[in-house]
């Protein structure tokens, strides 16, 4: 069994563990290991994390390119043009669209070139239309000057042939694959996507599909699951919904672990069936479960385990809690495992809004708070939904939360605090 954290108070009795100390556990019991890999198209890669670095094959832009309207000229002949004193050149070419200019652009000479358009031979600066004025259709003033290298991306600006392009670690994003797009890379090798298994535990669950009696509960919990696994990068299998008796439980639970990197169990791990689900985990082998507790609200019953080197995590059955536990722990379990590199990690969005209610709290307890914000007099409120962890609902009317930490009893009406976005 693995050692649980020592939380027993003077009288003996079982404390909890608080949120940050409960990551850092579940953290460093993880036993990363290089994820087999697969080679996908471009079109096919977004949200996959990169197994090696990219090496540009080339450089970015390949040559130097415009990026004004105007003429493409030698920097040298333009010094001291003024609105007063302007400068005269002859247009004795045209750059094209798509076409590789030919012929150099003379001293005393300018091209006429588009925004993109590759630089001539000849020139090193281009001056934007609005800085010169007509003479006729062979030649232009100058009014304003311009220095070498002027409206220009150079070639390799963007990326230097034989440069690391993107790490290894990396989440693709769409910028991402336009980066590797404007490369000529086709495809990328990519970690296999980290797979989560799912099991359903109580006998009064029952499919969503079909209408409860009384004393039974649609099983809302896979499928909110399986939603927050795809978003955090994972792939799912559902297991269904499984009998809490042991001998039911445990075979599922144990076909789960073998075919998984990591496998959650919803409904068993709070009062009544919490014994159950951490005989369940050290029934699969060392080294047993490491934290069955957390100083948190809602979600405080979640349990926290490992079977050989796969995480099984017991969540609370109520949709709230688990969703919640989700959020603070699994994601962060998924991200790691998957060989996300945590300098490359989008810190979740978030916007500061005025409370509009005092919220007291219970000191030493992380309490999570769910608003619904509106814009009012010119800045973000953040009206608190009330509810207990069973009432999915709080979730949907939600916009985001925010937390009370540990070492306050509450938050002021009107304190500005930092709410985080669902997404």
């Amino acid at each position: 069994m693995a050692e649980l954290e020592d939380t027993r108070d003077m009288l003996g009795r079982a404390g909890l563990i608080t949120v940050a100390r409960a990551l850092q556990i579940l953290l460093n019991h993880l036993n990363v290991v290089p994820l087999k890999s697969e080679t996908v198209p471009l079109n096919e890669a977004f949200d996959r994390i990169l197994s090696n670095s990219v090496i540009s094959p080339e450089d970015l832009p390949a040559s130097a390119r415009s990026t004004m309207d105007g003429f493409a000229v030698r920097a040298a002949d333009t010094f001291g043009a003024s609105q007063s004193m302007p400068c005269y050149l002859n247009i004795t070419g045209e750059v094209k669209m798509g076409s590789e200019p030919i012929m150099k652009v003379e001293k005393g000479c300018c091209f006429k070139i588009p925004t993109g358009g590759l630089l001539p031979p000849g020139a090193d600066s281009v001056v934007m239309f609005e800085h010169t004025v007509p003479v006729d259709d062979t030649m232009i003033e100058i009014v304003k000057g311009s220095g070498t290298g002027t409206n220009l991306v150079q070639r390799g600006e963007d990326i230097i042939q034989n440069s690391e392009a993107l790490p290894a670690g990396h989440l693709l994003r769409p910028q991402d694959l336009g980066l590797l797009a404007g490369l000529g890379i086709a495809e990328v090798t990519v970690a296999n996507t980290i797979s989560v298994g799912i099991v359903s535990t109580g006998d009064e669950i029952i499919p969503y599909t079909e209408a409860p009696q009384p004393g039974q509960i649609r099983n809302i919990n896979s499928i909110t699951l399986a939603g927050m696994i795809r978003r955090a990068g994972g792939r799912y299998i559902d297991y269904g919904i499984v009998s809490d008796q042991r001998e039911i439980f445990f075979p599922a639970l144990k076909k789960a672990v073998e075919e998984n990197d990591i496998v959650l169990f919803s409904g068993g791990s709070s009062v009544g069936v919490r014994d159950l689900g951490e005989e369940a985990v050290e029934a699969l082998g060392p080294p047993g479960a490491f934290v069955h507790g957390v100083a948190l609200k809602p979600s405080k019953p979640i349990l926290m385990g490992l079977s050989g080197t796969t995480p099984v995590f017991g969540l609370p059955g109520h949709p709230v809690s688990a969703l919640v536990c989700f959020d603070l722990f699994i994601k962060p379990a998924i991200h790691k495992l998957s060989g996300r590199s945590c300098s490359n990690e989008i810190p979740q969005p978030a916007l500061p809004a005025i409370l509009v209610r005092n919220i007291n709290s219970a000191p030493g307890r992380r309490d999570i708070v769910r608003v619904k914000l509106e814009f009012e007099n010119g800045t973000w409120a953040a009206h608190p939904i009330m509810g207990k962890s069973g009432s999915i609902s709080t979730l949907s009317r939600a916009h985001g939360y925010f937390f009370i930490d540990e070492e306050s009893q509450g938050i002021s009406e009107e304190t500005v605090v930092e709410v985080y976005l669902y997404q």
